[in-house]
């Protein structure tokens, strides 16, 4: 995620720190110092929960490369979605029972829920009503919260997963209409704010559901971009800036001396080598080496999942003579499926 700020590394997952979240716990301290500790516990706890998710994943072989803190909380991301509804529901159910554990050990110990919180509350009644505040929260039925994927995984066992999702999402557009309306009244500015986040999540959601669905049924050849400009690794700054400018391509596979796709060239590495003012600098220099290829049959649900966990900007496809034939980027998925929602019945070639 851009604009995060990588703090350590746990269990091979990297913790990151989103710049709005330190500003906010800078805003806090210089008004109140305790608010800013509070603020902390919280996302102590956010974070513990967000490890819960991804432990429940490792355990079906899903992976976590990062967790991000946000304002709103944490995102776990998942290098891709569990195949089973019921992976999804313990995937889910793992970060609220996190919660659970540390509320209930507290409340063993003598702790007490204290709402709404006080300057003077204990710190283990402060930590148990964090916990139970983020379980509630997290168990509304609404994406993007962890109640609205337990929702759909318990939907999907009786209906498809696109038609799940869909359901569960209008739910957490409605819950986020409520909240909108309920803060507009009481001149609730954070309710209103989440009422937006809600919202977004519920329907980017929907969004990649669909998206996944589309992509069950065709292969990569069906929405690969057959007409692009290539860069030979020993291209220089000045070549790849003209074929930047002269197209509306923003990633370039590069070819190594032999033909074979040796990288991809991105607009983001090549403005960053460009600042440098190095003449010596080349292609093969700065551009990515660590893309993966896909074939003309390869399934498109499966190209897709490989693009979302190696974050590629695009990725080359190679015809059975191990050819570059084509390129597949996200714009490419985004059209399909808009072609399929506008024309279901139409065969993409």
């Amino acid at each position: 995620m851009s604009w995060s700020i990588p703090i350590l590394r746990i269990a091979g997952i990297q913790l990151r720190v989103h710049v709005t979240f330190l500003l906010l716990i800078g805003w806090l301290a210089l008004g109140s110092a305790g608010a800013a500790i509070f603020l902390l516990l919280l996302f102590l706890c956010v974070v513990l929960h967000e490890f819960g998710h991804a432990f429940a994943a490792k355990a079906f072989g899903i992976n976590t490369p990062d967790i991000t803190l946000l304002p709103i909380g944490g995102v776990a991301r998942l290098e891709r979605m569990p195949e089973e509804p019921m992976q999804e529901l313990i995937i889910a159910a793992a970060g609220p029972a996190v919660n659970v554990i540390i509320a209930l050990c507290l409340f063993l110990t003598g702790g007490s829920f204290v709402y709404p919180p006080t300057p003077s509350m204990r710190l283990n009644d402060a930590i148990l009503t964090i916990n139970v505040v983020l379980l509630l929260f997290n168990l509304l039925p609404a994406f993007p919260m962890d109640g609205g994927r337990v929702l759909r995984a318990l939907l999907a066992t009786r209906l498809s997963y696109a038609r799940a999702t869909q359901i569960a999402a209008n739910i957490g557009q409605a819950c986020a209409f409520i909240f909108g309306l309920l803060g507009l009244m009481n001149g609730n500015y954070m309710l209103i704010f989440i009422a937006l986040f809600v919202y977004i999540g519920a329907s980017q959601e929907a969004a990649l559901a669909q998206m996944r669905d589309v992509s069950r049924r065709f292969p990569v050849s069906s929405a690969m971009v057959r007409e692009f400009r290539t860069l030979p690794e020993s291209a220089t700054l000045e070549e790849a800036v003209d074929a930047l400018l002269a197209t509306s391509q923003h990633d370039f596979p590069v070819l190594g001396a032999s033909g074979s796709v040796a990288g991809i060239l991105t607009r983001h590495d090549l403005i960053a080598a460009l600042r440098k003012n190095d003449p010596s600098i080349r292609v093969g220099d700065v551009m990515r080496r660590d893309i993966p290829t896909v074939t003309t049959g390869t399934r498109f649900e499966d190209a897709f999942r490989i693009m979302q966990e190696c974050n590629c900007p695009a990725v080359p496809v190679l015809d059975s003579m191990k050819r570059l034939v084509g390129l597949l980027t996200p714009e490419n998925v985004s059209e399909l499926m808009m072609v399929q929602s506008a024309s279901p019945r139409r065969r993409v070639a």
